[in-house]
């Protein structure tokens, strides 16, 4: 039977129900996702390969237990596709990288709690090569080539989870993992108009996947909605001795809940470099907030080299992990120029320099809760990106001359100490592209930035919109 687009296009929680009272059967789901990145995942750049045996022999298992009464939860009988710095048992695992293509590794520790959910692998999903992590300045920066938006194919899907990001938003998959060290959930979510989340470092084990920066990588979803995001949480998080960052915090979707009026802090200045179209979409989703929460504006973040001290422990840590690759002289085979020299930088620097930075993150983590203590805050609000997507045959840098900035200021302070974070759908600005909201919150609190998000999307309906032709 076929499976109408408009059915795949659906949150994973509706498709879940369907597959829960048997009106979906999970082999036809598969097939028919499978299909969809066949069809669509080359010409967006977000495809590496389809795990059909895998998936089939995954959806047949959920959909017999399902059939005898052995439900085991919404993302049971569930496709996702994983982004390729993710291991998966009998399939490449390239690191988005011409050196690694043919690498194989075991399952990662978020595949096999995806496995035991009851979740049908079916596609490793295009990434930027090494996670972006060598200074790339352009969309063409893997080996399966620049990832493309589906809302303009013209124009980058985001990085470094290229794929995810793509495939989520044109319905190639129900949800996607992604990863972000600095940014590479959020970009892509933003750029590809999905909802990403972004966890509390420590809160999902990074065993199996490829490591940029062991102390500040984190691995999360990218779905269509938030609620979604907090079911795909659930699955994944939680202690594992591979990973000795992880902690006994596991993730209850059901204690997802928001204060009775939350208090959102607004950053000081957060939009003003920011395209008008951006500043007008997040005007407007200040104004759906209000229906809601209290808002505090002009909130400034203690003064700290986020940025910097960021960069320089990203490049050190980069440095060790590569460091055979660069020495070797195989970083030459890497897609995009700047990654070819770019893993030098990080050879050289002193000791003294990432120690320095090391000893910034306790006091500007301590200053950044005391922020969210005093304030009374129950999340800060901010634009997610400060333009709509780059096309993809400019540098970067020359990609919108009234808004060069890219991002936000906050996501090197978030990511440096670990914070959470979810950024979703909130309009669309010039050519047709989608712009986004993003709400950061304290450690551990995953499930009030669900909550939000939630009830954003409860009055709203930017995250139904789909791609056209999709």
């Amino acid at each position: 039977m076929s499976i109408p687009d408009e059915t795949l296009h659906l949150p994973l929680t509706e498709l879940a129900e369907q597959v829960r009272t048997r009106r979906l059967d999970p082999v036809e789901l598969a097939e028919a996702y499978m299909e969809r990145l066949e069809r669509f995942g080359p010409a967006l750049g977000a495809l590496v390969t389809v795990t059909r045996e895998r998936a089939l022999a995954e959806a047949r298992q959920a959909r017999d237990e399902i059939a005898a009464g052995r439900y085991r939860g919404p993302l049971h009988g569930m496709p996702y596709g994983a982004k390729d710095l993710i291991g998966a048992e009998g399939y490449p695992t390239s690191w988005g990288a011409q050196p690694y293509r043919e690498q194989r590794l075991p399952d990662a520790a978020v595949v096999e709690r995806l496995e035991a959910a009851g979740a049908v692998l079916v596609a490793k999903l295009a990434s930027v090569e090494l996670a972006g992590g060598f200074g790339y300045e352009q969309a063409d920066a893997s080996f399966t080539g620049p990832g493309r938006t589906p809302w303009n194919r013209d124009y980058w899907s985001g990085g470094s989870s290229s794929g995810p990001g793509a495939a989520a938003a044109a319905a190639l998959v129900p949800f996607a993992i992604g990863s972000e060290t600095w940014g590479s959930i959020f970009a892509p979510a933003a750029l590809s108009g999905v909802t990403g989340l972004r966890p509390t470092y420590g809160r999902v084990s990074r065993w199996g996947a490829m490591a940029l920066s062991w102390t500040m990588d984190k691995i999360g979803p990218m779905c269509r909605t938030a609620e979604d995001c907090g079911v795909v949480l659930e699955a994944i998080a939680g202690p594992d001795p591979r990973d000795e960052s992880t902690v006994e915090r596991p993730y209850r979707h059901a204690d997802a809940a928001m204060p009775r009026r939350p208090r959102l802090g607004i950053l000081k200045g957060n939009a003003e470099g920011a395209q008008p179209e951006v500043r007008r979409n997040f005007e407007a989703s200040l104004e759906v907030l209000g229906g809601f929460a209290e808002l505090v504006r002009d909130v400034t973040l203690p003064e700290y080299p986020y940025g910097a001290a960021a960069s320089l422990i990203i490049d050190a840590e980069a440095a060790s992990i590569f460091e055979e690759l660069v020495s070797s002289g195989r970083v030459r085979e890497l897609s995009a120029p700047e990654d070819r020299i770019g893993g030098y930088a990080g050879q050289v620097v002193f000791a003294k320099d990432y120690l320095r930075a090391m000893r910034v993150r306790r006091p500007a983590g301590e200053a950044l809760d005391r922020l969210f203590v005093d304030g009374g805050f129950d999340a800060l609000v901010h634009p997610t990106w400060d333009t709509v997507s780059y096309p993809v045959g400019k540098p970067f840098d020359d990609a919108w001359t009234d808004a060069p900035g890219g991002g936000q200021g906050i996501s090197g302070a978030a990511n440096l100490v670990g914070l959470p974070g979810i950024a979703l759908p909130n309009g669309f600005g010039r050519e047709s592209l989608p712009t986004s909201i993003a709400f950061t919150g304290r450690a551990w609190s995953e499930g009030k930035l669900v909550a939000l998000a939630r009830e954003v999307q409860r009055r709203t309906d930017w995250h139904r919109r789909i791609p056209p032709g999709f």
